[in-house]
């Protein structure tokens, strides 16, 4: 006759507690990760360097350097251009930093699940 609730056997609840100490330790590490990630700083080039972009960890542009040959009033619209794509470049290096901290944390968890990490 099976037991009316609770989990057969009794382990579930057990194994549960444990899910959850893993679960805040995992939380634990992904906040100090984000946090370690926020102190860096990304630099990326544009135009064979003529234009330098650094983007913060928190994805913030912190600093654009410039060559004064890129500088050039009849051609703004290229300088335009390698800015944007000198600062995508970092932005991305960001993201690629980040998901690489989160791919190792997570150990693969979540095996393409919707909503998980």
């Amino acid at each position: 006759m099976a037991k009316r609730g609770g989990f057969p056997g009794g382990g579930m609840p057990g194994n549960m507690a444990n899910l959850m100490k893993q679960a805040q330790r995992m939380q634990r590490q992904m906040e100090e990760q984000q946090k370690e990630l926020e102190s860096k700083e990304f630099t990326a080039a544009a135009g064979g360097g003529a234009v330098e972009v650094t983007v913060s960890g928190k994805r913030e542009i912190v600093k654009v350097k410039l060559s004064e040959e890129v500088v050039d009033p009849d051609d703004i619209e290229m300088l335009e251009d390698l800015i944007v794509a000198a600062a995508n470049e970092a932005l991305r290096k960001v993201e690629e930093e980040s998901g690489a901290a989160m791919s190792k944390l997570t150990g693969g968890l979540g095996g393409g699940i919707p909503g998980m990490f």
